[in-house]
């Protein structure tokens, strides 16, 4: 899991500067980093890959590992490492000498995997050999291929081809035990466990599937890093001028909308207790409570908005002023944020203090508090 931190964070830091354009690459040493709408990694002697962007393919052979994020991912040529790929559909069509994690709507693994497959969507597709173990979790599954390690396998429907096997032990999570058939050329039925899927999700999963569930968290991870993002560039395309005013007060006084943020969430809640303890107003705690939650959600996506600002003014590119720009802004701010938010409390702390802050700067905006000021004489 931290190979894959770094290896987005590396992404997002050095590939900043080109990712608003159609395609900007960028090479360092032997490893290469690309972004925007439409990449096509084609160049020779290339170690790892880093790619984020709509259209990404990998063309020509590397010695090293890909990594890679977009709507359509595909490895069309041999991979000497690990690959880790995440999208809409994700198509792994050449030999990857590595383990193999993808996660997606549409996943294909085609080619030979030298290490364990993970796979993760909703229509999934296994037709190369694997050397080692597999993890395929969605809701349709076809699996034509030789499995020479264990399989753990979660489904609704499974179709296994002719060239179906599994070497090792099966394990199947199924809504109802027995549901799915496997035929005895795939792997006999001693070497099959059946485990119903309501007691693993609740809670009774045996220690080994502790990767399928982390298979799931990426999914969410994406998810929810998506949304937070797509939300921030729509109110930076619908509202610049307003948005820039609240990231030039948060970055002016980070600390100061930090105070302020803490102190309208602390009065958003704090409403909410006064109002039910009048027994009146209980009526309106819902709406008390919907309003606080909606106020943190919105500082979020205001303090992701301006977290990515920053790194563009670090880097040198100056205040954003094309959408282009500022879509860029609100996604690497999101997903710097999500990546550090991974870290165990200090990340909950960061993700905290962000809200507080973006909250704090609307604070600032709409009320103008001022404090220890001299009244006119």
């Amino acid at each position: 899991m931290a190979r894959i931190l770094n290896a987005l964070l590396a992404l997002v830091l050095i590939t900043l500067p080109a990712a608003a354009q159609d395609q900007g690459i960028t090479q360092i040493g032997e490893d290469l980093f690309a972004a925007g709408a439409t990449v096509i990694l084609d160049r020779s002697g290339i170690d790892d890959v880093f790619a984020a962007g709509e259209r990404l393919s990998v063309a020509s052979a590397i010695t090293g590992g890909a990594y890679m994020a977009g709507r359509r991912v595909e490895i069309g040529a041999a991979v000497g490492g690990d690959v880790f790929g995440a999208g809409m559909e994700v198509l792994a069509r050449a030999d990857v000498a590595g383990d193999l994690t993808l996660a997606g709507y549409d996943v294909q693994s085609e080619g030979a995997v030298g290490g364990d497959l993970r796979l993760s969507g909703a229509n999934i597709s296994v037709t190369g050999p694997i050397a080692g173990y597999a993890i395929l979790a969605g809701d349709r599954i076809r699996l034509d291929a030789v499995i020479t390690g264990e399989a753990h396998i979660a489904a609704s429907e499974v179709e296994f081809g002719p060239g179906a096997r599994i070497d090792g032990k099966l394990t199947l999570y199924e809504e109802t035990i027995g549901q799915i058939v496997v035929p005895e050329s795939v792997v006999p039925a001693g070497r099959i466990e059946r485990i119903e899927a309501e007691g693993w999700d609740d809670g009774g999963m045996p220690g080994v599937l502790v990767p399928f569930s982390w298979q799931r968290a990426v999914l969410s991870f994406i998810g929810g890093v998506a949304t937070v993002a797509v939300i921030a560039a729509l109110v930076a395309a619908l509202l610049p001028q307003p948005l820039a005013a609240l990231r030039r007060l948060a970055l002016a006084s980070p600390f100061r909308a930090l105070w302020f943020g803490f102190l309208g969430l602390s009065v958003l809640w704090g409403s909410v207790i006064v109002s039910a303890m009048t027994v009146f107003g209980l009526l309106a705690v819902p709406v008390l409570v919907l309003l606080a939650v909606l106020a943190g959600f919105a500082g979020y996506v205001i303090g992701a908005y301006v977290l990515g600002v920053a790194l563009l003014i670090l880097i040198g590119k100056g205040e954003p002023g094309t959408f282009g720009m500022r879509a860029l802004a609100a996604g690497a701010g999101t997903l710097i944020a999500g990546l550090i938010a991974l870290v165990p409390l200090v990340g909950w702390l960061f993700a905290l203090a962000l809200a507080l802050v973006g909250l704090g700067a609307l604070a600032m905006r709409l009320f103008r508090p001022a404090f220890f000021t001299v009244a006119p004489a």
